[in-house]
Protein backbone atom coordinates (compact mmCIF):
# COMPACT_ATOMS: atom_id res chain seq x y z
CA UNK A 1 0.00 0.00 0.00
CA UNK A 2 1.18 3.51 -0.76
CA UNK A 3 2.50 5.65 2.08
CA UNK A 4 0.27 8.56 3.08
CA UNK A 5 2.13 11.45 4.70
CA UNK A 6 -0.53 12.63 7.12
CA UNK A 7 0.34 15.24 9.72
CA UNK A 8 -1.85 16.58 12.50
CA UNK A 9 -2.99 20.18 12.01
CA UNK A 10 -0.53 22.75 13.34
CA UNK A 11 -1.75 23.83 16.79
CA UNK A 12 0.06 27.18 16.73
CA UNK A 13 -3.07 28.93 15.44
CA UNK A 14 -5.33 27.59 18.19
CA UNK A 15 -5.04 30.62 20.57
CA UNK A 16 -5.99 33.04 17.78
CA UNK A 17 -8.93 30.89 16.70
CA UNK A 18 -10.13 30.61 20.30
CA UNK A 19 -9.83 34.36 20.77
CA UNK A 20 -11.91 34.99 17.66
CA UNK A 21 -14.59 32.50 18.77
CA UNK A 22 -14.69 33.88 22.31
CA UNK A 23 -15.06 37.46 21.08
CA UNK A 24 -18.08 36.78 18.91
CA UNK A 25 -21.07 38.61 20.39
CA UNK A 26 -22.41 35.74 22.49
CA UNK A 27 -21.77 34.34 25.95
CA UNK A 28 -18.50 32.45 26.03
CA UNK A 29 -19.05 28.83 24.99
CA UNK A 30 -22.76 29.37 24.42
CA UNK A 31 -22.74 27.83 20.95
CA UNK A 32 -21.32 24.61 22.33
CA UNK A 33 -20.58 21.99 19.72
CA UNK A 34 -20.59 24.58 16.93
CA UNK A 35 -17.59 26.22 18.59
CA UNK A 36 -15.78 22.89 18.74
CA UNK A 37 -16.50 22.26 15.06
CA UNK A 38 -15.34 25.73 14.12
CA UNK A 39 -12.08 25.17 15.98
CA UNK A 40 -11.50 21.82 14.27
CA UNK A 41 -12.21 23.19 10.78
CA UNK A 42 -10.08 26.30 11.32
CA UNK A 43 -7.19 24.10 12.44
CA UNK A 44 -7.62 21.73 9.49
CA UNK A 45 -7.55 24.63 7.03
CA UNK A 46 -5.07 26.70 9.06
CA UNK A 47 -7.13 29.85 8.81
CA UNK A 48 -9.37 32.13 10.87
CA UNK A 49 -11.80 32.29 7.94
CA UNK A 50 -12.58 28.69 6.89
CA UNK A 51 -14.45 27.67 3.77
CA UNK A 52 -16.54 24.66 2.76
CA UNK A 53 -16.06 25.35 -0.93
CA UNK A 54 -17.04 22.83 -3.61
CA UNK A 55 -18.35 20.06 -1.35
CA UNK A 56 -18.06 16.64 -2.97
CA UNK A 57 -19.75 13.32 -2.27
CA UNK A 58 -18.28 10.00 -3.37
CA UNK A 59 -20.81 7.17 -3.73
CA UNK A 60 -18.80 3.94 -3.99
CA UNK A 61 -20.37 0.66 -5.12
CA UNK A 62 -19.18 -2.92 -4.65
CA UNK A 63 -20.47 -6.45 -4.10
CA UNK A 64 -19.44 -8.99 -1.47
CA UNK A 65 -18.87 -12.72 -1.78
CA UNK A 66 -20.26 -13.26 1.72
CA UNK A 67 -23.70 -12.24 0.39
CA UNK A 68 -23.91 -15.78 -1.04
CA UNK A 69 -24.29 -17.05 2.55
CA UNK A 70 -27.65 -15.35 3.10
CA UNK A 71 -26.38 -12.71 5.55
CA UNK A 72 -28.53 -9.97 4.02
CA UNK A 73 -32.25 -9.78 3.35
CA UNK A 74 -31.46 -7.99 0.06
CA UNK A 75 -30.06 -9.90 -2.94
CA UNK A 76 -26.89 -8.68 -4.60
CA UNK A 77 -28.65 -7.43 -7.74
CA UNK A 78 -29.97 -4.57 -5.64
CA UNK A 79 -26.44 -3.12 -5.69
CA UNK A 80 -26.34 -2.59 -9.45
CA UNK A 81 -30.02 -1.67 -9.64
CA UNK A 82 -29.51 1.09 -7.09
CA UNK A 83 -26.34 2.28 -8.81
CA UNK A 84 -28.35 2.82 -11.98
CA UNK A 85 -31.13 4.46 -9.97
CA UNK A 86 -28.58 6.94 -8.58
CA UNK A 87 -27.69 8.05 -12.12
CA UNK A 88 -31.34 8.96 -12.62
CA UNK A 89 -31.42 11.11 -9.51
CA UNK A 90 -33.86 8.85 -7.68
CA UNK A 91 -31.95 7.88 -4.53
CA UNK A 92 -31.85 9.40 -1.09
CA UNK A 93 -28.25 10.39 -1.73
CA UNK A 94 -29.33 12.33 -4.84
CA UNK A 95 -31.93 14.30 -2.94
CA UNK A 96 -29.58 15.31 -0.14
CA UNK A 97 -26.73 16.17 -2.52
CA UNK A 98 -29.10 18.46 -4.42
CA UNK A 99 -30.38 19.99 -1.19
CA UNK A 100 -26.94 20.82 0.19
CA UNK A 101 -25.04 21.56 -3.01
CA UNK A 102 -22.71 18.55 -3.07
CA UNK A 103 -21.25 17.33 -6.35
CA UNK A 104 -22.04 13.62 -6.55
CA UNK A 105 -19.63 11.12 -8.08
CA UNK A 106 -21.09 7.62 -8.53
CA UNK A 107 -18.25 5.10 -8.74
CA UNK A 108 -18.25 1.38 -9.55
CA UNK A 109 -15.33 -0.06 -7.60
CA UNK A 110 -16.46 -3.67 -7.54
CA UNK A 111 -20.09 -4.22 -8.55
CA UNK A 112 -20.92 -7.70 -9.86
CA UNK A 113 -22.50 -6.34 -13.02
CA UNK A 114 -21.31 -4.57 -16.16
CA UNK A 115 -22.03 -0.90 -15.58
CA UNK A 116 -19.40 0.38 -18.01
CA UNK A 117 -22.09 1.43 -20.50
CA UNK A 118 -24.14 3.40 -17.95
CA UNK A 119 -23.75 7.15 -18.28
CA UNK A 120 -23.07 8.84 -14.98
CA UNK A 121 -21.13 5.98 -13.40
CA UNK A 122 -17.35 6.25 -13.13
CA UNK A 123 -15.80 2.88 -13.99
CA UNK A 124 -13.07 2.03 -11.49
CA UNK A 125 -13.95 -1.66 -11.16
CA UNK A 126 -11.28 -3.74 -9.43
CA UNK A 127 -13.25 -6.99 -9.90
CA UNK A 128 -16.86 -8.14 -10.08
CA UNK A 129 -17.30 -8.46 -6.35
CA UNK A 130 -15.01 -9.89 -3.71
CA UNK A 131 -14.40 -13.53 -2.91
CA UNK A 132 -16.40 -15.18 -0.13
CA UNK A 133 -14.45 -14.58 3.09
CA UNK A 134 -16.15 -17.51 4.75
CA UNK A 135 -13.68 -19.66 2.79
CA UNK A 136 -10.83 -17.40 1.65
CA UNK A 137 -9.62 -13.78 1.73
CA UNK A 138 -12.06 -11.38 0.11
CA UNK A 139 -9.31 -9.86 -2.02
CA UNK A 140 -5.63 -10.14 -2.83
CA UNK A 141 -3.02 -7.71 -1.60
CA UNK A 142 -2.78 -6.31 -5.15
CA UNK A 143 -6.53 -5.75 -5.32
CA UNK A 144 -6.45 -4.05 -1.93
CA UNK A 145 -3.75 -1.66 -3.16
CA UNK A 146 -5.72 -0.97 -6.34
CA UNK A 147 -8.86 -0.12 -4.37
CA UNK A 148 -6.87 2.21 -2.10
CA UNK A 149 -5.56 3.99 -5.19
CA UNK A 150 -9.07 4.33 -6.60
CA UNK A 151 -10.19 6.18 -3.49
CA UNK A 152 -7.09 8.38 -3.40
CA UNK A 153 -7.41 9.33 -7.08
CA UNK A 154 -11.06 10.29 -6.66
CA UNK A 155 -10.08 12.70 -3.88
CA UNK A 156 -7.43 14.22 -6.14
CA UNK A 157 -10.14 14.85 -8.73
CA UNK A 158 -12.24 16.62 -6.11
CA UNK A 159 -9.30 18.72 -4.88
CA UNK A 160 -8.53 19.80 -8.44
CA UNK A 161 -11.98 21.42 -8.49
CA UNK A 162 -11.35 23.31 -5.25
CA UNK A 163 -13.05 20.88 -2.86
CA UNK A 164 -12.51 21.60 0.86
CA UNK A 165 -14.99 19.13 2.38
CA UNK A 166 -15.59 15.51 1.44
CA UNK A 167 -18.46 13.15 2.17
CA UNK A 168 -18.31 9.42 1.36
CA UNK A 169 -21.11 6.89 1.01
CA UNK A 170 -21.44 3.29 -0.10
CA UNK A 171 -23.71 0.92 -1.95
CA UNK A 172 -22.96 -2.75 -1.40
CA UNK A 173 -25.35 -5.48 -0.31
CA UNK A 174 -23.97 -7.36 2.76
CA UNK A 175 -21.35 -4.75 3.63
CA UNK A 176 -22.55 -4.61 7.24
CA UNK A 177 -20.92 -8.06 7.61
CA UNK A 178 -17.29 -6.98 7.08
CA UNK A 179 -18.03 -3.82 9.06
CA UNK A 180 -19.16 -5.91 12.02
CA UNK A 181 -16.05 -8.07 11.82
CA UNK A 182 -13.69 -5.08 11.64
CA UNK A 183 -15.47 -3.61 14.65
CA UNK A 184 -15.11 -6.88 16.55
CA UNK A 185 -11.43 -7.36 15.73
CA UNK A 186 -10.24 -3.76 16.08
CA UNK A 187 -12.40 -2.65 19.00
CA UNK A 188 -12.32 -5.96 20.90
CA UNK A 189 -16.11 -5.95 21.23
CA UNK A 190 -17.92 -9.32 21.35
CA UNK A 191 -19.12 -10.27 17.89
CA UNK A 192 -22.77 -10.62 18.89
CA UNK A 193 -22.76 -6.96 19.96
CA UNK A 194 -21.46 -5.93 16.53
CA UNK A 195 -24.12 -7.61 14.41
CA UNK A 196 -27.46 -6.05 13.54
CA UNK A 197 -30.32 -6.34 11.12
CA UNK A 198 -28.58 -4.65 8.19
CA UNK A 199 -31.22 -3.98 5.56
CA UNK A 200 -33.90 -5.72 7.62
CA UNK A 201 -33.03 -9.21 8.90
CA UNK A 202 -35.34 -10.77 11.48
CA UNK A 203 -34.04 -12.42 14.65
CA UNK A 204 -33.54 -15.76 12.91
CA UNK A 205 -31.61 -14.01 10.14
CA UNK A 206 -29.43 -12.19 12.65
CA UNK A 207 -28.61 -15.49 14.36
CA UNK A 208 -27.68 -17.03 11.00
CA UNK A 209 -25.52 -14.00 10.23
CA UNK A 210 -23.75 -14.42 13.57
CA UNK A 211 -23.08 -18.11 12.89
CA UNK A 212 -21.65 -17.37 9.43
CA UNK A 213 -19.44 -14.51 10.59
CA UNK A 214 -18.27 -16.43 13.64
CA UNK A 215 -17.16 -19.32 11.42
CA UNK A 216 -15.50 -16.86 9.00
CA UNK A 217 -13.47 -15.36 11.84
CA UNK A 218 -12.42 -18.83 13.01
CA UNK A 219 -11.28 -19.67 9.47
CA UNK A 220 -9.44 -16.34 9.28
CA UNK A 221 -7.43 -17.13 12.39
CA UNK A 222 -6.50 -20.55 10.96
CA UNK A 223 -5.50 -18.98 7.66
CA UNK A 224 -3.46 -16.29 9.40
CA UNK A 225 -1.44 -18.87 11.30
CA UNK A 226 -0.86 -21.10 8.28
CA UNK A 227 1.74 -21.21 5.55
CA UNK A 228 -0.49 -19.51 2.97
CA UNK A 229 -0.42 -16.27 4.93
CA UNK A 230 3.36 -15.98 4.89
CA UNK A 231 3.67 -16.87 1.21
CA UNK A 232 0.75 -14.90 -0.22
CA UNK A 233 0.82 -11.83 2.02
CA UNK A 234 4.39 -10.61 2.20
CA UNK A 235 5.00 -7.97 4.86
CA UNK A 236 6.80 -4.80 3.68
CA UNK A 237 10.00 -4.20 5.61
CA UNK A 238 8.90 -0.74 6.74
CA UNK A 239 5.64 -2.01 8.22
CA UNK A 240 5.24 -2.79 11.89
CA UNK A 241 3.70 -6.16 12.78
CA UNK A 242 0.55 -4.38 14.00
CA UNK A 243 0.16 -2.38 10.77
CA UNK A 244 0.81 -5.45 8.64
CA UNK A 245 -1.82 -7.44 10.51
CA UNK A 246 -4.27 -4.55 10.10
CA UNK A 247 -3.67 -4.50 6.35
CA UNK A 248 -4.23 -8.23 6.14
CA UNK A 249 -7.41 -8.06 8.23
CA UNK A 250 -8.80 -5.30 6.04
CA UNK A 251 -8.07 -7.16 2.82
CA UNK A 252 -9.35 -10.49 4.20
CA UNK A 253 -12.84 -9.19 4.99
CA UNK A 254 -13.29 -5.87 3.20
CA UNK A 255 -15.25 -4.86 0.16
CA UNK A 256 -13.73 -2.97 -2.74
CA UNK A 257 -15.99 0.02 -2.06
CA UNK A 258 -14.96 -0.02 1.60
CA UNK A 259 -11.24 -0.15 0.87
CA UNK A 260 -11.65 2.64 -1.69
CA UNK A 261 -13.35 4.67 1.07
CA UNK A 262 -10.33 4.08 3.31
CA UNK A 263 -8.03 5.30 0.53
CA UNK A 264 -10.24 8.34 0.04
CA UNK A 265 -10.20 9.16 3.76
CA UNK A 266 -6.43 8.84 3.99
CA UNK A 267 -5.81 10.96 0.91
CA UNK A 268 -8.35 13.54 2.10
CA UNK A 269 -6.52 13.80 5.43
CA UNK A 270 -3.23 14.11 3.59
CA UNK A 271 -4.76 16.97 1.58
CA UNK A 272 -6.19 18.63 4.72
CA UNK A 273 -9.84 18.23 3.76
CA UNK A 274 -12.72 18.09 6.20
CA UNK A 275 -14.09 14.52 6.14
CA UNK A 276 -17.73 13.84 7.01
CA UNK A 277 -18.07 10.28 8.33
CA UNK A 278 -21.45 8.65 7.72
CA UNK A 279 -23.06 5.59 9.32
CA UNK A 280 -22.07 2.08 10.39
CA UNK A 281 -20.12 1.05 7.28
CA UNK A 282 -18.32 4.37 6.84
CA UNK A 283 -17.53 4.51 10.56
CA UNK A 284 -15.95 1.06 10.19
CA UNK A 285 -13.92 2.44 7.27
CA UNK A 286 -12.90 5.43 9.40
CA UNK A 287 -11.87 2.99 12.14
CA UNK A 288 -9.76 1.15 9.57
CA UNK A 289 -8.17 4.36 8.28
CA UNK A 290 -7.27 5.34 11.85
CA UNK A 291 -5.76 1.90 12.41
CA UNK A 292 -3.43 2.54 9.49
CA UNK A 293 -2.83 6.27 10.00
CA UNK A 294 -3.92 7.50 13.47
CA UNK A 295 -3.50 11.18 12.55
CA UNK A 296 -6.27 10.88 9.96
CA UNK A 297 -8.71 11.08 12.88
CA UNK A 298 -8.01 14.82 13.23
CA UNK A 299 -9.75 15.48 9.90
CA UNK A 300 -12.92 13.50 10.59
CA UNK A 301 -16.30 14.73 11.79
CA UNK A 302 -18.55 11.88 12.93
CA UNK A 303 -21.93 13.06 11.78
CA UNK A 304 -24.56 10.74 13.23
CA UNK A 305 -25.36 7.65 15.24
CA UNK A 306 -27.36 5.29 13.08
CA UNK A 307 -29.92 2.61 13.83
CA UNK A 308 -27.59 -0.36 13.20
CA UNK A 309 -27.08 -2.00 16.59
CA UNK A 310 -23.30 -1.77 16.65
CA UNK A 311 -22.89 1.77 15.40
CA UNK A 312 -23.17 3.57 18.73
CA UNK A 313 -20.88 1.02 20.39
CA UNK A 314 -18.27 1.47 17.69
CA UNK A 315 -18.46 5.25 18.02
CA UNK A 316 -18.10 4.94 21.80
CA UNK A 317 -15.10 2.63 21.40
CA UNK A 318 -13.48 5.26 19.18
CA UNK A 319 -14.32 8.09 21.56
CA UNK A 320 -16.34 9.72 18.79
CA UNK A 321 -19.26 12.02 19.55
CA UNK A 322 -21.76 12.11 16.66
CA UNK A 323 -23.58 15.32 15.78
CA UNK A 324 -27.10 13.88 15.50
CA UNK A 325 -29.08 10.71 16.13
CA UNK A 326 -31.96 10.31 13.69
CA UNK A 327 -32.39 6.53 13.63
CA UNK A 328 -30.96 6.34 10.10
CA UNK A 329 -29.65 3.15 8.48
CA UNK A 330 -29.91 3.85 4.76
CA UNK A 331 -26.21 4.25 4.05
CA UNK A 332 -25.16 5.99 0.83
CA UNK A 333 -23.70 8.79 2.97
CA UNK A 334 -27.17 10.19 3.60
CA UNK A 335 -26.69 10.71 7.35
CA UNK A 336 -23.53 12.73 6.78
CA UNK A 337 -25.29 14.86 4.19
CA UNK A 338 -28.18 15.46 6.59
CA UNK A 339 -25.72 16.68 9.22
CA UNK A 340 -23.89 19.02 6.84
CA UNK A 341 -26.01 22.10 7.78
CA UNK A 342 -24.67 21.85 11.33
CA UNK A 343 -21.11 21.92 10.04
CA UNK A 344 -22.04 24.78 7.74
CA UNK A 345 -23.51 26.65 10.71
CA UNK A 346 -20.23 26.32 12.59
CA UNK A 347 -18.33 27.86 9.69
CA UNK A 348 -20.90 30.62 9.24
CA UNK A 349 -20.67 31.36 12.95
CA UNK A 350 -16.95 32.01 12.86
CA UNK A 351 -17.12 33.91 9.56
CA UNK A 352 -20.34 35.93 9.85
CA UNK A 353 -21.12 36.67 13.50
CA UNK A 354 -20.15 40.10 14.70
CA UNK A 355 -17.83 40.60 17.65
CA UNK A 356 -18.33 42.67 20.78
CA UNK A 357 -16.16 45.56 19.61
CA UNK A 358 -17.78 46.00 16.20
CA UNK A 359 -21.27 45.60 17.62
CA UNK A 360 -20.59 48.13 20.41
CA UNK A 361 -21.66 45.61 23.04
CA UNK A 362 -20.02 45.51 26.43
CA UNK A 363 -17.93 42.38 26.81
CA UNK A 364 -19.11 40.94 30.11
CA UNK A 365 -16.64 38.14 30.75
Amino acid sequence: MRTFKITSPDEALRPQIQEKIDNLNKPKGSLGRLEELAMQICLIQQTLSPSLAHPCHLLLGGDHGIEREGVSVSPREVTWQQMINFTRGGGGVNMFCRQHGFKLRIVDVGVDYDLSHVAGIIDKKVARGTCNFLYEPAMTAAQFDEAIEVGASLVDDCVSEGCRILCIGEMGIANTSPSSIWMHLFCKIPLEECIGAGAGLNMEGIRHKYDVLSQAISNYHKYKSGSKFSTLHSIPEQSSPTRSLSLFTLSYFGGFEMVAAIGAMLRAAEQHLVILVDGFIMTACALAAIQLEPKSRDYMIFTHSGDEVGHRKMLDAMGASPLVSLGLRLGEGTGALCAFPIVDSAVRMVNEMNNFQNASITKYF
